[in-house]
């Protein structure tokens, strides 16, 4: 990548990455949190973990529209704004109905395609996928460190400490979106509502939505369960899931990075995306049997989390590579719209299934859902790169430079 869009690409990573921070933070500890609050069940625990992504999932595509049509960076802000009056709302709450108006406010602040639009404008196509995947790295990452520092946090300062950060978190991403990510160099253009019909007809953009929709919902509906897996099935302290969370994500990092990075220069990546979704089918099942051991839930979480963060890193590049240049900003909507209603749907009916059938029926879920995909998947294409006179470095080599 050019020297710019090195700075667009772990730019744009770092505020995506501060931003969903802020929301994955609370995964690892609100399920066990939330027992203490007023008007408690399982059913509203997930719906207070799920809650931004409704609104998230109503106001991504408004947001990419207008995004295109007023430039990214001032939507991106607003958003950054919104995110940090929800936060600060969750804090002051004592009651799970203030904590679900406060998730919901969060996800008002629906930037998700306006950054991802932003990044398709600051660079080149035989470098997005490289931007893209830098970006979804940095989720990755964002995701990795909250579950690491989550249960730490929550012994030093509590859930509501953990929404203050958030919010300060969210104010000091503006100065980096002003400071440090380049401005486009032509102004963006308005967009037209016949580009919406047009990304909503196309099958290949579908299927990937579909996926993110998925991967979220699995995401959420896990966490709204699994930390009880842990504290009530394992007897093991909240305080301690830092140093579980810790070995698993170090492992899984060991197996992704490789894998990504031979299907990327092997043109294997149909391959590793289809075999990742299989390996979520078969995590959530093994899940869905009721591990009481230690050793045997680490070897479940260490390939579950390598293809989820594969799969995390692919996604959005793929959705750049097939949407045509004047129809980027609606596609990414539409895409970042479909991943945050999963996460909705993970919470809503993931706390759901907990409350009335138990955890294993979430696990059970989720392990269909994937196998669903998995099949929707096999229809896949993955687009041939378009060859440019200006040689790039692979995604490995981007990230060891680390932004420099």
């Amino acid at each position: 990548m050019a020297p710019a869009e090195r700075r667009a690409a772990f730019g744009l990573a770092a505020i995506f990455a501060t931003r969903m921070l802020g929301l994955f933070l609370i995964l690892p500890v609100f399920a066990v949190y939330a027992r203490g609050l007023d008007g408690f069940s399982p059913a509203l625990a997930g719906l207070a973990i799920g809650a931004y992504g409704l609104t998230q999932a109503a106001l991504q595509i408004p947001f990419g529209w207008l995004s295109d049509r007023f430039g990214r960076k001032p939507v991106i802000a607003v958003g950054l704004l919104l995110f940090a009056a929800g936060s600060l709302l969750a804090a002051v709450g004592d009651s799970i109905w203030t904590v679900i108006a406060g998730r919901a406010l969060q996800g008002t602040g629906a930037i998700a395609a306006a950054i991802m639009a932003l990044a398709a404008d600051l660079s080149r196509e035989s470098q997005r996928s490289k931007v893209m995947a830098v970006i979804g790295g940095g989720i990755g990452v964002a995701f990795m460190a909250a579950l690491m520092l989550g249960p730490a946090l929550d012994s030093l300062i509590g859930v509501p400490g953990i929404f203050l950060l958030t919010a300060c978190l969210a104010i000091a991403a503006i100065g980096l979106l002003f400071g440090f990510v380049p401005r486009p160099q032509a102004p963006a253009a308005p967009a037209a509502a016949t580009r919406f019909r047009d990304v909503l007809l196309d099958a290949q953009l579908l299927r990937l939505d579909f996926g993110v929709f998925v991967l979220h919902m699995m995401l959420t509906a896990m966490f709204v369960v699994f930390p009880l897996v842990l504290v009530d099935r394992l007897q093991i302290p909240l305080i301690h899931h830092t140093w579980l969370y810790l070995g698993v994500m170090i492992a899984a990092i060991a197996v992704m990075v490789p894998v990504l990075i031979s299907a990327e220069r092997h043109q294997r990546t149909r391959l590793a995306f289809i075999g990742a979704v299989a390996v979520l089918a078969a995590a959530n099942l093994l899940l869905a049997q009721g591990p009481r051991a230690l050793w045997s839930v680490v070897v479940v979480l260490v390939p579950f989390f390598a293809a989820f963060n594969l799969l995390e890193a692919t996604l959005p590049s793929l959705v750049s590579r097939l949407a045509p240049a004047a129809r980027k900003g609606a596609a990414l909507g539409v895409y970042s719209s479909s991943q945050f209603f999963g996460a909705f749907a993970g919470g809503t009916f993931g706390g759901w299934l907990h409350q009335h059938y138990g955890i294993d029926a979430v696990f059970l879920m989720l392990a269909g859902m994937a196998a669903v995909w998995a099949v929707v998947a096999t229809g896949m294409r993955v687009p041939a790169r378009r060859a440019e006179t200006v040689s790039g470095s692979s995604v490995a080599d981007e990230f060891s430079r680390g932004g420099a």
